[in-house]
This record gives structure tokens, C-alpha cells and sequence, in this order.
């Protein structure tokens, strides 16, 4: 969106209710109508909806590790509010890291540079929505559940645009087992822990907080905003193999955790709407191929030198400063202004076929497995329905049976009476019959069977299933290496854990098999790609093989192809989508030279499917592309959360899937050929709703949606 747009959007959205803000308009373009829909049902694209909260540990944790998601979803105009569990306020110095820049006589005042850091958020956050980073706030206190207050600030030209603020004490210490901390009060080293109020807050009495405490406080703010995405940082970021110590910073990763039992908690009530949770990479994306496109991480450093105060123009006219300015010295942070990585939910093997050709869609909602469905003859889509049970994580692995039958695979957090029963688990379930019920979840336990409670930063699994019936399942482990567990025999149970090896996995595995039944299997590093690839059909696997690819983004896609399986992966540095060939049967397996699928760039996973790609194009909406050298993407209006996928019907049309921002499955079809007039950019690709809703239950639930947005 233009900033003339966005001013003109502005100045409407001041003169609304706030129940009337967050509907993006759509320009038509080419593409399929829906394939079917219920009587009465609004049949409408699929455009950016829903209500977006992000809760990070720390002022920067957002502009650092959420962005380009959060500038792309604040310009659309739906609502976006953030929460900042901590102040921030480290050692109360508003000064660069350098030595020699810093004044050791200085007085440390944290109030104030917790106010500095606030004021630095507000501006990059009015630069993100108005282009005016000294448009005005609201700023007031509202009582918490907790006991407690935060502040709340509202911006006043686009009040759809939200800042909350709990103010709660930080670490002060990247890893240092400082009881005072959100990682003492998870772990019960302090029964409380207190605020950091900052100077110039309109909360005027400190408090403290027990941890159930702060888990009420932070469900009553998702009861408030009825968020559609939450997105928050990894509970489980992994250990270093040297030192041992988190590979995160320790706020980053309890204050996850107390968002993970929030979301838990709200979960069980029933007057809100449907929610899924992104988690993202924080530290960790240091050392890793940039992600990001030039303009892409040039406009994310832009609103960090914002927040940083990087011209030191005195413009907010606070005795405390306007922005940051330990950032400015590096305002890009280690890299991380070229990137953005997902913790989980990157993996595009949701959607499988089952008995006759049915789809089958699976994504978590409020912590619980949700599938959608639709019989022959493009029957309309049914769902969400659920699986019982709950604590699922984000992601699902689909994967079909010989007889028709359809099993879904994830991992699962339980959150323990205590801090030592925290801990994850990969579980799966499966149709008692086909197109019938799905049995109970059985857990395949973990390979990470060391400090379970402290980190388990296993991958989400790959699956494969042989022409008996027999599942196999690939997992990542903390240490990094590829971890395999298999069935005895056709719904047999799963075996332990055996090691294949590799070094330095990132991501999640992927698996694919080609036509001649020999199984492949590959893996990425921060330098290439390793591929563990059967000479026959059930021959066991070797070690690694280097594969002499490219260094990737991280997210790969695996797709038979030929007679080989082609990998799809994004080129670091502009995201493009590129692709080998990789045939097997030889003494070694060959790799064809990378080649393009063209258009511009973008990030994240990208199904495949019978010649259609999907990803987020360069603007960050999800678009489609054709894998036989057909035009450069088709762009839609709609951002979506986690990865999407892609699959081909019986018919032989392939389609594609994701989950929007308003927590709705959306699906499109292939552009049809020769729609786009030759040398103009590609046209608009519509997505629809797989299950439309009637105009007046869709007009209620926006009217439910953000019911208690402050103004």
C-alpha cells in the first residue's frame, strides 16, 4: 500500500467506530471462482482479514524477528496489536555498546530507558502505519487480571494500530541464571516478580506478579483483542553443543512459554473466535543466509534506525530520548534486519488425498488439530473440524495410506504441574476406516531424551509410507542431526530412535519418493543441503550425501518428477524460488544444475504440486506460479500465517492451500494460460474461503472480532 493510501486510509478509519475497521479492498484480477459453496453463502475473494497480536519479551523483539509480517499486516489496515511482556531496560544506559562512546560515570536510570525504547517503538510503529513517525498517541492505564496494570497506547490516525504494555522486570542478562527474571518466576526461583515501570507511564503503582498470575494477565489481553494470529517467539530454542547454554535469550524464550500457557488458557473459553500461533527465530538467525529481498531488509532497517534514534534529532521532546540508542551503533543486529524465520508451521505436507481422491487439510487451531474436508465430485468443503485433545504445536504432516486411509502427524508440548514436566513429543493419529474417524493421538515420544524439560528444538516431522503401508518418520533433533523412527509393520508400533547422521540441520527435513519407489530425504544446512537417497526400492540409507547444492533460506520442498524428485528451496539474498532435479539408481545420485522458476521474490516454504507453486510472493501475500516455466507469480491481496500447500486432484487440477490471517482456510486453483497480456506484470490471482460463510454470520464475526479494540 502507497503512503498516499495509507493517508487516505488514515483519515477514514479516524472518522469510523472501531468496530467497522480492518477489511483491505480488493482489486479484482484473473483466476478460478470457487468450485462450490453453500446456498446462501458470500461468495467473495478471500482478502486480508482478521486481527494479528504480537507478544514479544522485549521493545525491538518485533521490528528485529517479526518484520516484514508486522509493517505488511499493519498496511493492509486490519488490526495489529503488540504486547511487550518486559521493559527492556537492561542496565538503564541510553548509550551505544562501543567503549569508547560510553560515560562510566553516568548515573544508570532504567525508568528512563525503558521510557527511550517506548518512545522509539511508537515512532517506528506510526513510520510503519502513517509514514509519520511523530504522529500522535494515546497513551492510557487499564487493570490487568493479574492484579496488576499495563499501559495501553493507541494511535490516533490509525487507532486499529495498538501497544501494550506490561512492563514487567527483565533479565538483564542474555543467559545468566538471574532469578528476577521471567525464566526464574517459570522455573519457581522467586514466587513473584516485579515491574519496571518506565518514566513517564501513565501507571502510576508499581506491582509484581506470581507466575499463574501472568499467564491470567497475558489471557485476559487475548480475551480483550480476540486475536485471529498470535504471533510470540520459540519456547524451545536449543542449546549450544559447546557451551551448553540456550541459543536464545532466556526472556525471549520463557516469556514464549508463559505465552504458551496463556494461549492454553484462553483457548478454553468459548466467546472468541478461532486462533492459530506463529512462532518466530530470534538469535538464532544469526550466522544463517540472509532471507530478504535488498528493498525488503533496506524498509525493515529503516524502521530499526527509527526505533534506534539514529538521527539523535531531538523530535519527541522527552528528557529521555527518542529511541534506542544501544541499537544505533548496529541497527541491523547480527544480520537480522535481512531476515525472518519461522520456528514451526513452515512445512507445506498438510493437505493429503484419501479414499477416492478426498482432500484432506490439517492446520492447529487454538491449540487443537482442525481439518477440513470435501467428497467427489468437488463436493463442498466441510470444517473446520477437530481431533480430540490439545497442546498441539503448530504444523501437520498428512500423509495417505495404501487402503485410503489418512494419518496426520505433529508434536505436541505438555506443559506440566511443574517446571521439570515441561516437555514436547512428536504424536500421530490415524482413520479407524476410511473417510471415517480418526483414532486416538499415539505418542512416538521424542529423540531429544536429555534436558527435556529445559529444550527440545526438534523439527517437525517428515513422513513416508512404503506400498505396504508402513510409516517412516524423520525428525531433526536439538543436536541438530537426522533422527529416524519406523513402524514394525503396517499399524504396527513405531520403534526407537536410530541416528543418520549430519551435522548442522536447519529447518525441517523434507521427504519425497520417486517414481521408481526409492525414498529420498533431505535436509538443509546454513551452507547446503545433505540428501540421504536409496540405490532400490527399502534399501537402507547411507551416509549423508552432499549434494553440492547452493546454500538455501532454509525451507526446502520435495515433489516427484520425472524420474527423479525435484527440490524446491529460495536463493539467500533475493528469494527466488530455484530447483534441481535429483535422480538416483546410479552408483551416486545425480544433481541437475539449479535452475529459476523466475518472478520476484519472497520467503518462506512453497508447496508443490502437478506443475502449481504457492508461496508468498515479493510483496508478502500469497501467490501461485507454474513449475513448466510459466510466467513469473500471480499475486493475490491476502497474507497468510505459517506455510502453504499444494495438491493435485484425481481430475488431474492442482490446487493450492493456506491459512489466513483471520484463522479460515483459503484455496485457489491454477491460473488459467495465456492470462497475462504480453510484457505487463502477471494479473491477480483470487483465494476463497474454502468454506464461505453466509453474509450475515460473516458480517457478525467482524463484528465480533476485536470487540474490545481500544480507541
Amino acid at each position: 500500500m502507497s503512503l498516499a493510501s495509507r493517508t487516505r486510509l488514515a483519515g477514514l478509519l479516524a472518522a469510523l467506530t472501531v468496530g467497522a475497521v480492518g477489511v483491505t479492498t480488493w482489486a479484482y484480477g484473473y483466476g478460478t471462482t470457487p468450485e462450490s459453496a453453500a446456498p446462501g453463502a458470500a461468495l467473495r475473494p478471500g482478502v486480508t482479514e482478521g486481527t494479528v497480536l504480537q507478544v514479544v519479551a522485549h521493545p525491538d523483539d518485533d521490528l528485529f524477528f517479526m518484520n516484514p509480517d508486522l509493517s505488511r499486516s499493519i498496511s493492509t489496515g486490519i488490526k495489529v496489536a503488540t504486547v511487550y511482556l518486559t521493559s527492556g531496560e537492561a542496565d538503564g544506559r541510553n548509550e551505544a555498546h562501543s567503549p569508547h562512546l560510553q560515560d562510566p560515570t553516568a548515573p544508570a536510570d532504567r525508568a528512563a530507558y525503558a521510557e527511550a525504547r517506548q518512545n522509539g517503538i511508537r515512532a517506528a510503529y506510526a513510520q510503519m502505519a502513517t509514514g509519520d513517525r511523530t504522529s500522535a498517541w494515546q497513551r492510557r492505564s487499564i487493570p490487568t487480571v493479574g492484579g496488576g496494570s499495563a499501559e495501553v497506547d493507541v494511535l490516533v490516525a490509525r487507532p486499529e494500530v495498538n501497544l501494550v504494555w506490561m512492563q514487567l522486570r527483565e533479565a538483564r542478562s542474555i543467559s545468566g541464571d538471574n532469578p528476577d527474571s521471567l525464566r526464574g518466576l517459570w522455573d519457581g526461583k522467586v514466587p513473584a516478580l516485579g515491574s519496571q515501570l518506565t518514566s513517564g507511564t501513565p501507571v502510576e503503582t508499581p506491582f509484581s506478579y506470581d507466575k499463574d498470575q501472568v499467564v491470567e494477565a497475558i489471557a485476559a489481553i487475548f480475551a480483550r483483542y480476540r486475536p485471529t494470529t498470535i504471533r510470540t517467539q520459540d519456547p524451545t530454542p536449543g542449546r549450544s553443543r559447546g557451551s551448553g547454554a540456550f541459543l536464545d535469550h532466556q526472556d525471549h524464550m520463557y516469556g514464549a512459554r508463559f505465552v504458551q500457557a496463556a494461549t492454553e488458557r484462553y483457548a478454553k473459553s468459548t466467546d472468541r473466535p478461532h486462533f492459530s500461533v506463529q512462532n518466530y527465530v530470534s538469535y538464532p538467525n544469526s550466522g544463517l543466509p540472509p532471507v530478504l529481498d535488498p528493498q525488503a531488509g533496506e524498509e525493515k532497517l529503516g524502521y530499526l534506525k527509527t526505533y534506534a534514534w539514529s538521527d539523535h534529532q531531538d523530535w519527541c521532546g522527552s528528557p529521555a530520548g527518542c529511541g534506542d540508542r544501544k541499537t544505533a551503533t548496529r541497527p541491523a543486529g547480527a544480520g537480522w534486519s535481512r531476515t525472518i524465520r519461522y520456528g514451526r508451521g513452515d512445512v507445506t505436507s498438510w493437505m493429503t488425498e484419501g479414499a477416492s481422491g478426498r482432500p484432506w487439510a490439517f492446520t492447529v487451531l487454538d491449540g487443537r488439530m482442525a481439518y477440513w474436508t470435501r467428497g467427489a465430485d468437488k463436493a463442498p468443503w466441510q470444517g473446520p473440524e477437530f481431533l480430540a485433545g490439545s497442546g498441539m504445536d503448530t504444523g501437520a504432516t498428512a500423509v495417505r495410506l495404501p487402503d485410503g486411509r489418512v494419518a496426520v502427524f505433529g508434536t505436541r508440548t505438555t506443559l506440566g504441574a511443574t517446571p521439570q514436566e515441561y516437555r514436547r513429543e512428536l504424536v500421530h493419529s490415524v482413520q479407524v476406516a476410511p473417510d471415517g474417524a480418526f483414532g486416538p493421538w499415539v505418542s512416538l515420544g521424542t529423540p531429544d531424551t536429555d534436558d527435556v524439560s529445559g529444550t527440545s528444538a526438534i523439527s517437525a516431522p517428515a513422513v513416508a509410507v512404503d506400498r505396504t503401508g508402513r510409516m517412516t518418520v524423520y525428525v531433526r533433533d536439538s543436536r541438530r542431526t537426522l533422527r529416524v523412527s519406523e513402524q514394525s509393520a503396517p499399524d504396527g508400533a513405531f520403534g526407537a530412535w536410530d541416528s543418520l547422521g549430519g551435522s548442522g540441520l536447519q529447518g525441517d527435513p523434507v521427504t519425497a519418493t520417486d517414481p521408481a519407489g526409492r525414498r529420498h530425504v533431505y535436509a538443509a544446512t546454513a551452507q547446503s543441503v545433505l540428501a540421504w537417497i536409496q540405490q532400490t526400492p527399502d534399501a537402507p540409507f547411507g551416509a549423508p550425501v552432499p549434494t553440492g547444492l547452493p546454500a538455501t533460506t532454509g525451507p526446502l520442498s520435495a515433489s516427484p518428477r520425472g524420474d527423479g524428485v525435484s527440490l524446491y528451496f529460495r536463493r539467500p539474498g533475493t528469494g527466488t524460488v530455484a530447483t534441481s532435479l535429483v535422480t538416483a539408481g546410479g552408483t551416486a545420485p545425480r544433481f541437475s544444475p539449479v535452475t529459476e522458476e523466475g518472478g520476484e521474490g519472497g520467503y518462506g516454504s512453497v508447496g508443490v504440486a502437478g506443475g502449481l507453486l504457492t508461496g508468498r510472493a515479493g510483496a508478502g501475500t500469497v501467490g501461485v506460479s507454474d513449475t513448466d516455466g510459466g510466467p513469473a507469480w500471480y499475486e493475490s491481496q491476502m497474507h497468510y500465517t505459517g506455510a502453504p500447500t499444494a495438491l493435485t486432484a484425481l481430475d488431474g487440477t492442482a490446487f493450492g492451500a493456506v491459512l489466513g490471517l483471520d484463522a479460515v482456510l483459503h484455496v485457489t486453483t491454477a491460473p488459467p494460460a495465456g492470462t497475462e497480456p504480453p510484457g505487463s506484470r502477471p494479473p491477480s490471482s483470487p483465494w476463497y474461503p474454502a468454506v464461505p460463510q453466509p453474509a450475515d454470520e460473516a458480517d457478525a464475526a467482524d463484528d465480533r472480532t476485536g470487540s474490545g479494540w481500544q480507541r
